[in-house]
């Protein structure tokens, strides 16, 4: 698992956008788009390189109901094996 003192960021390559045709949040790479639920979206909002995925947790935690910290570190990882996050761990 990602350790919760890690801090995560969107890599280069990968951007978090608004598509208007879509009326959601999409991730931007290189000749893929990725189409994100709701708290996907608000989990890479919040992967900024400063905050880290324990503050992450408390965050989506504020904001909705029912958010596990397990589901979020394993969303990051999925993301971090595709290459699209990266983790600093300072």
């Amino acid at each position: 698992m990602i350790p919760g003192s890690d801090r995560p960021r969107l890599a280069r390559h990968v951007r978090l956008v608004w598509s208007p045709a879509r009326q959601q949040h999409v991730l931007q790479l290189p000749e893929t788009v990725v189409v994100l639920n709701p708290t996907g979206a608000a989990v890479l909002g919040l992967c900024d390189g400063r905050t880290t995925v324990g503050a992450i947790v408390d965050e989506l935690a504020t904001r909705y109901r029912d958010v596990p910290g397990d589901e979020v570190r394993l969303f990051l990882k999925s993301l971090v094996a595709r290459r699209c996050v990266e983790m600093a761990d300072d």
